[in-house]
């Protein structure tokens, strides 16, 4: 069984930079690959990144190419998405993900295990 719970999210404007953190409770986080997923109001819960259990392996959506950084401390049980350059579009609850194996293009349906979420918001 892994928990996970998200933080960092809030109210940025456009062009501004946000850190979430998802810290996971249980051993046998080392052997899960984990991802970054958000939702916005009224759409499917899509990637936005994942992370490979050694951290050497990562996968970015169109939308997050060149803005967004997945990364991972497996001695601290957490796992970071570093965003910059901020957009309205980019508005959505944001979810943390556990699954043992993601698959080359990453679907919210593969998740072993999910966080709460956390709000990030983005003024124009």
């Amino acid at each position: 069984q892994v928990q996970l719970v998200e933080s960092g999210g809030g109210l940025v404007q456009a062009g501004g930079s946000l850190r979430l953190s998802c810290a996971a409770s249980g051993r046998t986080f080392g052997i899960y690959a984990m991802g970054w997923f958000r939702q916005a109001p009224g759409k499917e819960r899509d990637v936005v990144a994942t992370i490979s259990s050694s951290g050497d392996t990562t996968y970015y959506a169109d939308s997050a190419k060149g803005r967004f950084a997945i990364s991972r401390e497996n001695a601290k049980n957490t796992v970071y998405l570093q965003m910059s350059g901020l957009k309205p579009e980019d508005t959505a609850v944001y979810y943390c993900a556990a699954d043992r194996n993601w698959h080359a293009i990453p679907r919210a349906d593969e998740a072993d295990y999910w966080g709460q979420g956390t709000q990030v918001t983005v003024s124009s």
